[in-house]
């Protein structure tokens, strides 16, 4: 798995693209916590290119989502792929986290 950061305004965008699994969610942790001791903690995740998510991969983004949520910061998610969207769907991470269709409604709810 792949993890790119950018910068949109107060914002964090993380594009992940791959597979997240047990043993790539190790690097996405990493990343994260980078991201978080710098200050940031309204982040996006992007998830256009991401094909894969285990249970490894969902417990990591509710450890972050957790996270986020301590530091008073904001989490949302956008551009799923039918495959992940169908995992968030069927474990209920549809209904407990903020989930858009296209980046820029994800951008608009962090910065609004």
């Amino acid at each position: 798995m792949e993890v790119i950061a950018t910068q949109d305004k107060e914002c964090t965008i993380l594009a992940l693209s791959g597979r997240m699994d047990a043993t790539t969610t190790i690097d996405f942790d990493n990343t994260v916590q980078t991201v978080m001791k710098d200050g940031h903690t309204r982040i996006l995740l992007d998830l256009k290119d991401l094909v894969y998510v285990s249970s490894a991969g969902l417990r990591s983004l509710l450890t972050l989502a957790k996270a986020l949520k301590a530091a008073q910061g904001k989490l949302v998610f956008c551009s799923l792929q039918p495959m992940v969207a169908e995992v968030f769907r069927i474990s209920g991470f549809d209904r407990m986290l903020s989930v858009y269709d296209e980046r820029e409604a994800g951008l608009t709810a962090l910065n609004g």
